[in-house]
């Protein structure tokens, strides 16, 4: 099914029922039983939200929490991370609204991003929905019982989320044990020490130039280290256009989140755009260099609750059409991001600025600090047209 339009008519339908004859009555809970966290995000925010997580399971340890995402990424979450359940949803699909109603009854719905999920929330009966004020158009915010205010001065979003929409202290710092990786079926690794090239990202203006790409591996393959290429799925010919002679062992967008998880656990490093494979690497506590365009290095680049995933985030600050500062829909005036869709920019700047010589400087730190390997003793000269956060 391609259309959004049944599932949301029963969502609508199933909340007018449930605000006329449900048992929940718009109640805040002082402490909810029952936790719905509603989104269909993308992978690399749906990873951000680990801090509220795991600030939910401390604040309500004997809570039971569900979380709705897209139906790819429900194996990401297997091993109950923090004691949470997924459950698929597709708007395109009334079937996993059938599904997801059989659980209904929820003391407390939290929103993290899109506020039309208040109609789900009140479709699953929910007593209390609490959203970020500021999301569009406003028809979105009618079911809402409490808005949360985002700050006015820069934060990692996932920290963000975390603070402002639960009361309480601070999560404490991510830790590998935290989340353990989803099974999967045995798969030919690398021979160690390799290094994984992800080349693909959401959008190609996240995409950073072929050339590029090929002078970071022939660096990586001098330092004796393997460089191993992986895309995601339609993203093939991406891997075609930095190694047309297939001179490199490539996962040329044929595998799956478990098997990713596998391969980047495995590495020495992983150096790719601002995109959710470097989130993946962050769950599998790998070294990421992470290259930032459209997207702030600040607010996607990880906080506090990350900080002990080693990391280099390689931008250009201040960059002068990174100025939309739109974030979920709400303008935020210190989020210095860039939205645009191919459509509206024809070539991405931002990343066309960042050289190879500064990823190939921050990939050499990353692993001098992890014991990857010794950095050089001297970058080569006219690297620095970048920086690292």
């Amino acid at each position: 099914m391609n259309s959004r339009l049944p599932t949301r008519l029963l969502c609508a339908g199933l909340a007018l029922w449930y605000a006329r004859f449900g048992l929940a009555r718009r109640l805040r809970p002082a402490v909810p039983r029952r936790i719905l966290i509603a989104h269909n995000l993308l992978l690399g925010d749906t990873i951000l939200l680990a801090p509220l997580l795991k600030k939910l399971r401390t604040q309500f340890p004997d809570s039971e929490i569900v979380m709705t995402c897209k139906p790819a990424f429900v194996n990401l979450f297997e091993t109950r991370p923090y004691n949470v359940r997924a459950m698929p949803f597709d708007p395109r699909n009334i079937g996993s609204l059938f599904a997801l109603h059989s659980e209904r009854g929820f003391d407390l719905a939290l929103l993290p991003a899109d506020n039309r999920f208040s109609l789900l929330a009140r479709a699953l009966d929910s007593r209390w929905v609490v959203a970020f004020e500021g999301d569009r158009p406003a028809y979105k915010n009618w079911l809402v019982d409490e808005f949360r205010k985002f700050l006015d001065h820069t934060m990692a979003l996932g920290d963000l989320i975390a603070e402002r929409l639960v009361d309480g202290p601070a999560p404490s710092p991510y830790e590998t044990a935290d989340w353990r990786a989803p099974p999967a079926e045995s798969f030919s690794l690398p021979s160690s020490p390799y290094c994984v090239v992800h080349v693909g990202a959401s959008t190609p203006l996240k995409q950073w130039e072929p050339a590029k790409w090929r002078s970071l591996i022939a660096h990586v393959e001098a330092s004796g280290i393997k460089p191993v290429i992986s895309a995601g799925p339609g993203e093939e010919a991406l891997v075609a256009q930095i190694d047309p002679e297939s001179r490199c062992l490539s996962y040329p967008g044929n595998l799956s989140l478990a098997h990713m998880w596998r391969l980047l656990a495995g590495a020495a490093a992983v150096v790719c755009p601002d995109t959710g494979v470097g989130h993946l690497a962050r769950l599998a506590g790998t070294p990421a260099v992470i290259l930032f365009g459209p997207g702030s290095a600040v607010i996607f680049g990880g906080g506090e609750f990350w900080r002990n995933m080693p990391d280099r985030k390689v931008t250009i600050e201040k960059f002068p059409c990174r100025d939309e500062n739109i974030v979920f829909r709400r303008y935020l005036p210190w989020a210095e991001q860039c939205g645009r869709t191919p459509d509206q920019c024809a070539s991405p700047r931002c990343m066309h600025a960042l050289t190879a010589g500064v990823v190939i400087d921050a990939l050499e730190s990353l692993l001098a600090q992890t014991g990857g390997r010794t950095a050089s003793a001297s970058p080569a000269p006219n690297r620095h047209n970048g920086s690292e956060a």
